[in-house]
C-alpha cells in the first residue's frame, strides 16, 4: 500500500548534507545528440511547387554518433519530360528516368529507411513539402518525423564575415566537406551531413548537447541563457513545483508543473518564454530544486503555499493572501459596510477580493440597492448633540441615525436586508443592478451601464466566494475519491478548505485503507473563522474545484456540505446573462419561486 502524502506549509527540496548522490536516468536527461539517429535526405525535382511538381531522385544518409549506417538512392519517375534548366542544372535527363520506379513505388522503402530517425535537409520545407506531398498523392500517411534545417542552424551560428550566404555549397567549403554538392541527391545528402555535424559542434557551447535542445535551437534566445539549460538536466518527468534559486540560496521564482518537471522548466530557456522579467530571473539562479506531487491539485497547492512562505520577487501573483481585502457589514447598533483585512466572528463578510477597487465596487452595489448609512464613523444607540444629516438623508438613500431619523429597531430590517444579500440570497442587488442596467442601455448611456454592471459583477463574485468558502471552512474533514485515467484513485482529505492530505493509489489497491491513513496521518487544522478558510485563499478555490468534478465521491464528511439553490452562486452565471444582455426582460435569477437547499450526500468509493 502507497504511503499516504501528508501536506505541511513547505517541504524541504534541497538534498540533506551527506545524502548520497542518485544516479539519473536517461530519460530523464533526454537524448544526446550523439545517441540520435539522423537522416539526411535531399531530393531532386521538377520544378519548385510540391503540389504540381514531381520527385526525380532521393539521396538520403543515414547517421548516429558521426557513424554512417546507410545509404539511400534511388533515381523516381517523374511521369513527365524533366524540363531543360532542370536538365542542365542537375545533369538528370528525361531518358536517364526512364525504367525508373515511380514515388508510389520508391516511398515505402524510403520511409522504412528513415522510421524512427530524425530526418535532417537543407532548407527541408523544400525537400519536406515533396515527400509529404508525395505521401498524399500515395494515400500513405506521413509519420511525422521531427525534422531539422541545417539552413536555420547555420543562421544561427555562422556570421556573415564567415561567409557571405548559407547555401549548401558556401557551407560546405567551409566546414571542409569530403564531399562536393553537385545538385545530385545522394551527393548533397552527403555533404549535408558533414554540414550538420560541424554545425553540431558550434552549438554545443551553447547548450544545444540533446535533441530536446535541438528541437528548439534556432529561437532566438541569448546565448548565455541557453548556457544554463543544464539546470534542468535530472529534473524528473512527473508533476510538481519548481524553485528557482539564485546565489545566496534565496528563492527566486515558484512555478508549477501538472505533467513534467522538466519539460517546464526547460521552457525558460526556449522562445517559448517571452516574458523579460523571466529572463533575467533564469540569468541570477544557479539551481533549481524539485518538489515531487503525487497529483496535479497537490502541485498547484504546493505552489501556492512556497509562493506565501519565500514571497520570491520574480512571482507576482498570490505572494500575500493576508493583504486581500474584505467587505464588512459591522456589528454595532447602526451598522455600516466597510473594507477590511481581516474577518471578525459575528459580522457577515464577503470575498476575499483580489484587490481594494473591487472590494470598493462590491460597497458601492449594495449602497445602491440598499438605504444603508454610508458614514464611517460608530453611531451611538442615541444621536449625539449637535449632529446633523448628510445630503443622502436629503434625497432618501439614507434613514438618518445619526441624527434620530431612525432608532435601532427602525433601523434593523436595512441592516437584515443587506446581510441578507451578503451571505444569503443576492436577487434584490441582482434586480435593481439588472433594471438600471436596462434603463441606461434604452438611453444608450452604455459606459454607465459598464460601469453598474462591473458593480454587480464584483458583488456577486464576491458573495459567492464568500459563501462557498464557508461551507468549507465550517467542514471539519472531508474525505473523497476520483478515479484516474490508469482506473485508479486519487484520494483527497480537506479540513476547514486546507488540504491536509492526498494520495494516489492503482487499480489494485484498495483505496478505503488509504483514506483512513490520510485521516490518521493528516496535517491538523486549526478552525478558522468563517468565511475566512485555514488556507490561502486560492488554494480553497483549487480544491472547491477539484470537489465539484464529474465523479468525484465523498468518503469521508465530518460536517455539513451544502449549498442553498438561492445562493450568489447560483445567481453568478445568471447574473453574467442578464448584463450581457441588457434589454432582456426577466432572467432565471429573477423569479420568485421559493428558495431550496441542495445538501451533498455521503457516499463511499
Amino acid at each position: 500500500m502507497p504511503s499516504p502524502r501528508r501536506l505541511r506549509p513547505s517541504e524541504g527540496t534541497a538534498p540533506a548534507p551527506g545524502a548520497s548522490p542518485v544516479q539519473v536516468a536517461l530519460d530523464e536527461l533526454g537524448t544526446p545528440l550523439r545517441d540520435v539517429t539522423f537522416v539526411v535526405v535531399d531530393l531532386e525535382t521538377t520544378g519548385g511547387r510540391p503540389g504540381d511538381d514531381a520527385i526525380t531522385e532521393i539521396g538520403a544518409v543515414k547517421v548516429r554518433g558521426g557513424e554512417v549506417l546507410g545509404e539511400f538512392q534511388t533515381l523516381v519517375d517523374p511521369g513527365g519530360p524533366v524540363p531543360p534548366f532542370i536538365q542542365v542544372l542537375t545533369g538528370i535527363t528525361t531518358s536517364m528516368l526512364v525504367g525508373a520506379p515511380t514515388i508510389a513505388q520508391v516511398l515505402p522503402g524510403f520511409l522504412e529507411f528513415a522510421r524512427g530517425s530524425v530526418l535532417v535537409a537543407h532548407n527541408a520545407p523544400f525537400d519536406v513539402g515533396f515527400l509529404r506531398a508525395a505521401a498524399a498523392r500515395c494515400d500513405r500517411a506521413w509519420p511525422g518525423f521531427q525534422v531539422v534545417d541545417t539552413v536555420r542552424l547555420a543562421r544561427r551560428v555562422v556570421l556573415r564575415d564567415e561567409a557571405p550566404n548559407h547555401k549548401l555549397s558556401t557551407l560546405a567549403a567551409l566546414f571542409g566537406a569530403v564531399e562536393t554538392p553537385n545538385h545530385r541527391a545522394l551527393a548533397d545528402a552527403r555533404a549535408t551531413v558533414d554540414v550538420l555535424h560541424a554545425l553540431l559542434g558550434r552549438l554545443a557551447p551553447l547548450g544545444v548537447t540533446h535533441l530536446e535542445d535541438l528541437a528548439t535551437a534556432t529561437d532566438p534566445v541569448p546565448a548565455d541563457v541557453r548556457r544554463r539549460s543544464g539546470l534542468a538536466d535530472g529534473l524528473p518527468d512527473a508533476p510538481g513545483v519548481y524553485l528557482f534559486r539564485g546565489p545566496r540560496e534565496e528563492v527566486l521564482y515558484v512555478g508549477v508543473s501538472t505533467t513534467s518537471l522538466r519539460r517546464r522548466v526547460r521552457s525558460y530557456f526556449t522562445s517559448s518564454e517571452k516574458r523579460g522579467r523571466m529572463t533575467e530571473m533564469v540569468r541570477l539562479a544557479v539551481r533549481v530544486d524539485p518538489v515531487v506531487c503525487a497529483s496535479p491539485l497537490e502541485a498547484r497547492v504546493r505552489e501556492l503555499r512556497l509562493i506565501a512562505e519565500h514571497a520570491p520577487r520574480y512571482n507576482r501573483r498570490s505572494r500575500s493572501p493576508e493583504r486581500m481585502p474584505w467587505v464588512r457589514l459591522t456589528d454595532e447598533p447602526f451598522p455600516r459596510l466597510s473594507v477590511v483585512r481581516d474577518v471578525r466572528e459575528g459580522a457577515a463578510h464577503i470575498g476575499p477580493f483580489a484587490s481594494r477597487a473591487l472590494a470598493q465596487q462590491a460597497v458601492d452595489a449594495l449602497h445602491a440597492t440598499f438605504p444603508v448609512r454610508q458614514c464611517t464613523g460608530r453611531l451611538p444607540a442615541q444621536p449625539a448633540p449637535g449632529a446633523h444629516a448628510c445630503v443622502l438623508a436629503e434625497v432618501g438613500r439614507c434613514g438618518a441615525p445619526c441624527v434620530g431619523g431612525q432608532d435601532v429597531a427602525g433601523y434593523a430590517p436595512v441592516a437584515e436586508a443587506v446581510r441578507e444579500a451578503m451571505t444569503g440570497d443576492p436577487r434584490d442587488v441582482a434586480r435593481a443592478h439588472a433594471a438600471r442596467i436596462r434603463t441606461l442601455a434604452t438611453q444608450e448611456r452604455f459606459e454607465e451601464a459598464a460601469g453598474v454592471r462591473d458593480r454587480l459583477t464584483a458583488f456577486v463574485r464576491g458573495a459567492a466566494r464568500a459563501q462557498r468558502h464557508a461551507r468549507a471552512a465550517t467542514c471539519r474533514e472531508l474525505g473523497a475519491a476520483r478515479r484516474t485515467d490508469e482506473g485508479g484513485w486519487e484520494l483527497v482529505l480537506v479540513r476547514h478548505g486546507r488540504l491536509a492530505g492526498t494520495a494516489v493509489v492503482d487499480r489494485r489497491t484498495d483505496p478505503l485503507p488509504v483514506v483512513a491513513s490520510l485521516r490518521a496521518g493528516g496535517e491538523h487544522v486549526t478552525p478558522p473563522v468563517a468565511p475566512a478558510t485555514a488556507a490561502h485563499p486560492e488554494e480553497t478555490d483549487l480544491v472547491l474545484a477539484w470537489l465539484e468534478q464529474p465523479g468525484v465521491r465523498l468518503v469521508v464528511l465530518d460536517g455539513e456540505w451544502s449549498s442553498p439553490a438561492r445562493s450568489a452562486q447560483a445567481v453568478r452565471d445568471a447574473a453574467a446573462a442578464v448584463t450581457l444582455d441588457l434589454v432582456a426582460p426577466r432572467a432565471p435569477l429573477l423569479d420568485d419561486a421559493p428558495p431550496s437547499t441542495a445538501t451533498a450526500s455521503r457516499r463511499t468509493a
